[in-house]
């Protein structure tokens, strides 16, 4: 692939800095839990279900802990000791301290060796569950390899779980590589996960565990009956973070939107609860094999993408070393960017050419995702149609590994079966067209793309030096990234982060450290 001439020595630099970023962070979280936390960790080890309110149980148990003040313990602790005293499960456990008289204020009690040993099976069983499901992924992608890259991700979005299944094996047989059922709109916001499928949702369906279930039968099927691996992908953002991504890793997803900031600057989600929950979710991410996708593409549909393309890169960075920290693999680290500057712009395309060269060499071991134009289309579908083309031919010409692939009806209405049939149908065309374009061209030195290059991973590196200096807490509040400003305790879900407690107890995530 043509390379465009960058400093390697300034690149370096932004690592560093981005790892004394994210080390500042992994402080903070090292030291806390959050209620997503707590109730991801209530049902790995079992504590499943809901009441007749649909209610579920996790959620009962953790508030109940919460309010009373002692969250900081971690959820295991008393699951633990229940299991000590007789309960017969991790489940009964669970129902015995949501819903019974004695809520075990964690007084005196069983000792904390015996209590331990009581959650080692739960523990085990977890484990077992995530791994298993990465086995099958492994063993069914060997049999039936996936597509060449850039592979192609549509998204469905009915509201109807059953009508996404539908959407999904039409998709399938269209081309597409990867699907994504886009969440209901602001299920991001809810601090529980509904149980069950669920059929009514607006602009979305739903996250469940019941959904990932019916959709990944969908893809099974489809990857039979079209000779190739369809992948499976949902959001494990907002206040459920990191029980979405137990759902997702127990239910065989293959990718997951998965962000350090997006919550925070899209959602005004706190950054505390979700710098805490990012990084749990992500161990279990790490475990299960899954490849996250990050959410720098959103940056672009709030600040200039001329103007603010280097903190889109900075972001990146950072999203890295956060990343590491959790145990990802580079091969996980799906991290995103997009082609949202002005089509009225002279040498647009150079432009956003320049920054996809730049991304892909920079992450060169990284499955980037490709996000396609949306914030210039308007009603005009022959223009939009265009632009898609171009958008396509930057993803072959510097190999990303992932397009979403844009629809000319962007701006007009959620997508027909049709438009993302004719949108698979172009890329296709262009995919195969323009297939070793990027292995017949050079770069000009000194041209207009290397300048363009230089010029943005220059000015990341200043940004990064900043947030460095003045810390990632201080640099959202002044609105660094996405020209959105959040304060460190304000935003959605603060009340839900507890400090840890001398001996929290987390046996999960103990092991998924370990």
């Amino acid at each position: 692939m043509a390379q465009v001439p960058v400093d390697e020595s300034v690149v370096s630099a932004c690592r560093r800095h981005a790892a004394a970023i994210a080390d500042d962070v992994q402080t903070y979280v090292d030291r806390h839990t959050t209620v997503g936390v707590e109730r991801t960790v209530a049902r790995a080890l079992g504590a499943l279900g809901a009441d007749d309110q649909g209610a579920p149980l996790a959620n009962v148990l953790v508030d109940r802990y919460q309010a009373a003040g002692l969250l900081g313990h971690g959820i295991a602790l008393p699951l633990g000791r229940a299991l000590v005293r007789g309960a017969a499960s991790v489940r009964e456990a669970a129902e015995r301290l949501a819903y019974g008289p004695d809520i075990d204020l964690l007084g005196p009690g069983p000792a904390l060796g015996e209590v331990r040993r009581s959650l080692e099976t739960a523990t085990a069983a977890a484990l077992a569950a995530i791994d298993g499901a990465r086995t099958d992924r492994e063993a069914r992608k060997a049999a039936l390899p996936p597509a060449r890259e850039p592979l192609r991700y549509v998204i469905v979005a009915t509201g109807n779980i059953y009508d996404d299944a539908t959407q999904t094996r039409a998709a399938a047989f269209a081309g597409a590589d990867i699907v994504a059922v886009i969440r209901a709109t602001a299920q991001s916001l809810l601090d529980y996960v509904p149980e069950g499928p669920t059929t009514e949702g607006f602009g979305g369906t739903f996250a469940t565990q019941e959904n990932f279930r019916i959709i990944r039968r969908a893809a099974d099927e489809a990857s039979r009956e079209y000779g190739r691996y369809v992948h499976q992908t949902n959001y494990s953002s907002g206040l459920c973070m990191a029980e979405i991504a137990w759902m997702g890793a127990v239910e065989r997803l293959d990718m997951l939107l998965n962000d350090a900031m997006y919550g925070i600057l899209f959602r005004d989600i706190n950054m505390c609860r979700t710098f805490v929950d990012q990084y749990v979710s992500r161990r279990i991410v790490a475990r299960a094999g899954i490849v996250i996708n990050t959410g720098e593409d959103n940056y672009l549909t709030t600040a200039d993408a001329v103007e603010k393309a280097h903190t889109v890169l900075a972001s990146q960075f950072i999203n890295e070393a956060l990343a590491h920290r959790a145990g990802l693999a580079d091969a996980q680290i799906g991290l995103g960017h997009a082609y949202e500057i002005d089509p009225r712009i002279e040498d647009s395309f150079l432009l956003e050419i320049a920054q996809a060269q730049l991304v892909r060499q920079v992450f060169d071991r990284h499955p980037i995702k490709w996000m396609p134009p949306t914030k210039h289309k308007t009603g005009d579908i022959f223009q939009s149609h265009v632009q898609d083309a171009l958008f396509n031919l930057v993803g072959v010409t510097t190999r990303q590994s992932i397009e979403l692939l844009g629809m000319f009806s962007e701006a007009v209405h959620n997508p027909l079966l049709m438009d993302r049939y004719l949108s698979l149908k172009a890329a296709n065309y262009v995919f195969s067209a323009a297939r070793h374009l990027g292995e017949e061209i050079e770069w000009r030195r000194g041209g207009r793309v290397e300048q363009r290059a230089r010029q943005v991973l220059g000015e990341a590196h200043a940004l990064l030096g900043e947030v460095e200096r003045r810390t990632i807490w201080d640099a959202i509040e002044r609105g660094a990234f996405a020209d959105v400003k959040r304060t460190r305790h304000g935003g959605k879900g603060y009340a839900g982060v507890a400090a840890r407690e001398p001996g929290y107890l987390n046996p999960l995530l103990e092991a998924l450290e370990a």
